[in-house]
């Protein structure tokens, strides 16, 4: 007799970080009706495995080596177009958020969702479902506003210079102030903007100057 086998949604993971890929790659493969069928820790490696094992999902993380996550999402649109794309990032920006969605994302996920989530976004990006649209990212948009509207000018400035790339020590030798406050200032301002670590404030800097040189 022989035994039905439920078809295997296939997945790959794309980050450049090994043990989180690997970390992603066992919560998915643990998940029933999905299965890993590559890794890759680059935009050229992705897409050359891609063309070779062509999946239906891919998740990509947004920063990568030799290029981003949009640019993955942009080149299997052309090369293997049945393949799925969801954006599995650390960066909660509306911008690259956006930017996903036009590329062609399917879902858009932080990286502190949980395990189960994922293999459900996975099976419901599979099953033809798009998880964001336009409206979402509008709405976003206008919720969050200014995140820097309740800075101090004293945190403002510090905002700047960590986007210049300074360390602590750096920023208190140039405001004139003891290490300790600036820290006291960091802490504050990723509070009040919303984020949780030093490297996400220099990311968001970073974005808005682009953006202005943009325009």
């Amino acid at each position: 007799m022989t035994e039905n086998k439920t078809r295997e949604i296939r997945v790959m993971i794309v980050d450049d970080h090994e043990i989180v890929r690997r970390g992603i790659a066992e919560i998915v493969d643990r998940a029933d009706g999905l299965v890993v069928v590559a890794e890759a820790g680059s935009v050229a490696e992705a897409v050359r495995r891609a063309e070779l094992v062509r999946p239906e999902v891919v998740l990509v993380d947004l920063q990568l080596p030799d290029g981003t996550g949009i640019d993955i999402i942009s080149q299997l649109h052309e090369s293997v177009p049945t393949a799925s794309p969801i954006v599995l990032t650390s960066f909660d920006d509306d911008d690259a958020l956006s930017e996903a969605l036009h590329a062609g994302a399917k879902a858009y996920l932080l990286k502190t969702v949980r395990g189960a989530e994922i293999a459900e976004v996975v099976k419901a990006v599979a099953a033809g479902r798009t998880l964001l649209d336009e409206r979402t990212v509008t709405r976003r948009r206008a919720d969050h506003g200014d995140p820097t509207a309740h800075l101090t000018p004293s945190e403002r400035r510090v905002l700047d210079l960590i986007g210049d790339g300074m360390s602590n020590r750096e920023i208190g030798d140039k405001l004139g102030v003891a290490e300790k406050t600036v820290k006291n200032h960091i802490t504050s301002l990723l509070a009040k903007m919303g984020l949780q670590r030093r490297t996400q404030a220099a990311a968001w800097v970073a974005g808005q100057r682009a953006t202005s040189w943009r325009q």
